[in-house]
């Protein structure tokens, strides 16, 4: 008898043991998981730097959805749930995201850190190398239209983002600093190699400008290399459509200097680009913001740095690069 109770004794101990292990690994988990921070962006090229800075001590989501044209969209309560729940929530800035500061005022901020990744960034208005922009200034809503957000374009600026980035994921979990610091400095290295690739590559083009079939978006890219840059919708939004002067003037441009391309945005519908490429016999080539990607770019790896090549390939065909 003294030996049955005996295992049973055991038994009893190896079972509580075995409950005891498998309680702190479960805690374990729960541990690592509270770890990860919590991070939220608006635009793709925001999620692929924080995804680079934030490596395996981060979880990233991007706000805005597959596909979608990011200057008319507007968070629906679901989102701003998320971003409610995040420890970091990442934007470029007002003009990009113009809904972000009065939403930011609105929640509970106990333990969100909101970066406005643009900070510090010189901005550009749209007149400064469109054709046929009078400057002048009719309010604050015409003003908003009148300046270019996308300065992740310029890949100098890109750098100042993944600064500010970086930064902003030390303050909130000081103890990654060494891990964050050295993401970004991968993140800027990768960044000032393209620069350089964009420089080489468009410094021997025959055509001088890039003549764009959307919003005003390219500025940054074609003051930072030495190029003209005449986009048909006249602000950085599409809110204001192309006059029938407007386009009648740059198909004349187009005819005159003998460009062979116009770019277009494959995010955006393509029928401007498609009437202008029609009018003019030129062909259309593809230049992407990248401030979105498609569903199919995104679930197939797409990075900004490839995206940025793409756009590369076709400048270099466009321009007639030599």
């Amino acid at each position: 008898m003294s030996g049955v109770r005996n295992k049973i004794l055991c038994l009893c101990v190896l079972l509580t043991f075995l409950f005891a292990v498998s309680a702190c690994q479960k805690d374990a988990k729960v541990e690592v998981g509270r770890k990860k921070l919590v991070v939220v962006t608006t635009l793709f090229p925001l999620y692929d730097f924080a995804r680079t800075i934030g490596g395996e001590r981060a979880e990233v989501s991007l706000l805005l959805p597959p596909g979608v044209e990011p200057h008319h969209f507007e968070p629906r309560p679901s989102d701003v749930a998320k971003i409610e729940n995040a420890d970091l929530f990442i934007y470029t800035g007002p003009f990009m995201e113009p809904w972000a500061d009065s939403l930011l005022e609105g929640i509970g901020r106990s333990k969100l850190i909101a970066i406005n990744a643009g900070a510090g960034v010189k901005l550009m208005k749209t007149g400064e190398l469109n054709a046929g922009e009078d400057g002048h200034r009719h309010g604050k809503k015409e003003e908003a239209g009148k300046i270019d957000p996308h300065i992740w374009l310029d890949f100098s600026n890109a750098v100042k983002m993944a600064d500010n980035i970086s930064a902003g994921f030390i303050a909130k979990d000081p103890e990654g600093e060494n891990i964050y610091a050295a993401n970004a400095e991968v993140c800027k290295e990768r960044l000032r190699r393209m620069d350089e690739k964009y420089r080489t590559s468009l410094s021997g083009c025959r055509v001088r400008v890039i003549v764009h079939a959307g919003h005003f978006a390219f500025g940054y890219l074609a003051k930072r290399y030495g190029l003209g840059y005449v986009s048909v919708y006249p602000g950085a939004t599409l809110d204001q459509e192309p006059t029938p002067r407007r386009m009648i003037d740059i198909a004349e441009r187009i005819r005159r200097q003998g460009i062979r391309y116009i770019f277009y945005d494959d995010i955006i519908s393509p029928k401007v680009a498609e009437v202008l490429s029609r009018e003019t016999g030129t062909g259309r080539l593809s230049l992407k913001t990248a401030h979105n990607v498609s569903k199919g770019e995104l679930e197939t790896g797409a990075t900004f740095l490839s995206l940025m090549e793409r756009n590369l390939e076709n400048l270099r065909v466009g321009l007639q690069c030599q």
